[in-house]
């Protein structure tokens, strides 16, 4: 078996680079992000019902752009353009942030960050595909997720040292985040290179036409639909900062959580992406369920600082275990000329399942409370594990032509 290490020297610098990329947008969207939930909440007065409903609006908006963004990759036969233009409008609406004088502002901020988001996320992921090898293929996923993840944790551990050394200056730490955003926007456009299309691979003129939607075949819509159960069980992360907030972790160090999380998962996408190229990928998504089960209850039954970290952990390793492979399987089974469409339509469907669980997660939250929450997600692992066995056999076939 091939080392890691060895590995990751046969990766294209391509994949690094957006690897690279994810990671410096990463900083600065969660140096905002871990703050926001508990600077709307604490100072703000907003219930957890509409954090709830704001961060899955957002995420959902990102999710219905990819849709468009990722046909239109297909449609033009580049996928560069279209990434480099969700960065760049990130990185322009990051300043709203410190400057924005209410609420309202900070949620349209938000909503146009995530278009951003949006705008890049399917061209990316199909031209990660596109660049790398077919037997390197969830390495090189795995890589960029982990190095996104990277970003994931600095942001938030950024966010806590500055919160200490402003005195609780939100205003300040918004507009510290803005410089990592415009140097990932920098890197995007002067160092990636976008491969040639392939001659012989067939033009498509309408992406999300149904014939188009059917060639992505039944394995790759079996995937989709895993997906989607699997996202009712992972709502927004938002609530696990207020489960920390519950449990009575000072304001300063809310922000630790994220930065637990993200390290666990950045720290196993890489070394998961490895083993996918390599034996059952259904079993490794088994294994990040089980994971996620295990966190969520750990979560709702968590009376301490102790038991906050380890499910937060848990939570993070699950991410780690599924993330990068479900995008694996996506650019695995659908044509390599739709791999945008098959990547925004797998974030559209993800996204709406994301904003339904954020909206039940946050309902349950305001009625039942944290363990509520927590014991709703369980259940919905439960099912997902249900919907993976059942539908092994179809994941594993064979793309038919």
């Amino acid at each position: 078996m091939t080392a890691p290490t060895a590995t990751r020297s046969a990766i294209p610098a391509g994949i690094w680079v957006l690897g690279f990329v994810s990671m410096l947008m990463d900083i600065s969207s969660e140096m905002i992000h871990a703050l926001l939930p508990v600077y709307m909440v604490t100072i703000l007065g907003t219930s957890a019902l509409t954090v709830g409903i704001i961060e899955g609006i957002a995420e959902a908006t990102a999710s219905i752009t990819k849709v468009f963004s990722g046909a239109l990759s297909d449609w033009l036969g580049k996928r560069k353009f279209l990434a480099a233009l969700g960065y760049g409008l990130a990185a322009f609406t990051k300043p709203i942030f410190p400057l924005a004088p209410t609420v309202g502002w900070l949620v349209a901020a938000r909503f146009v960050d995530r278009i951003g988001k949006g705008i890049r996320g399917a061209p990316r992921d199909a031209l990660v595909a596109d660049i790398a090898p077919a037997h390197l293929r969830g390495a090189s996923f795995g890589l960029r997720q982990s190095l996104d993840t990277i970003g994931a944790f600095l942001g938030p551990l950024l966010a806590i040292v500055l919160m200490w050394l402003t005195a609780d200056n939100f205003q300040t730490v918004f507009w510290i985040a803005v410089i990592p955003a415009f140097l990932s926007l920098g890197l995007i456009v002067v160092a990636v290179k976008e491969p040639k299309r392939p001659g012989e691979l067939r033009r498509v003129r309408m992406p999300l036409r149904r014939s188009e939607l059917a060639r992505l075949g039944a394995r790759y819509w079996w995937v989709v639909a895993i997906a989607a159960v699997f996202t009712l069980a992972r709502f927004s992360e938002a609530f696990l900062i207020l489960r920390a907030q519950s449990i009575g972790l000072p304001l300063m160090l809310v922000p630790l959580v994220l930065v637990i999380m993200s390290l666990a998962y950045s720290l196993s996408a890489y070394p998961v992406g490895v083993l996918s190229d390599r034996v059952n990928k259904v079993m490794l998504l088994v294994i990040g369920l089980a994971l996620l089960l295990v966190a969520d209850l750990v979560l709702a039954f968590a009376s301490g600082l102790a038991g906050l970290g380890i499910g937060v952990a848990l939570w993070g390793l699950h991410m780690g275990f599924t993330q990068g492979l479900l995008a694996t399987l996506i650019a695995e089974t659908a044509p390599a000329e739709l791999r945008g469409t098959a990547f925004g339509m797998f974030n559209l469907v993800t996204g709406a399942a994301l904003l339904l669980a954020s909206v039940i997660a946050g309902a349950l939250w305001d009625t039942a409370g944290p363990q509520g929450t927590f014991l709703a997600g369980a259940a919905f692992t439960l099912l997902t594990l249900t919907g993976l066995f059942s539908a092994r056999s179809r994941l594993t076939a064979p793309r038919q032509a």
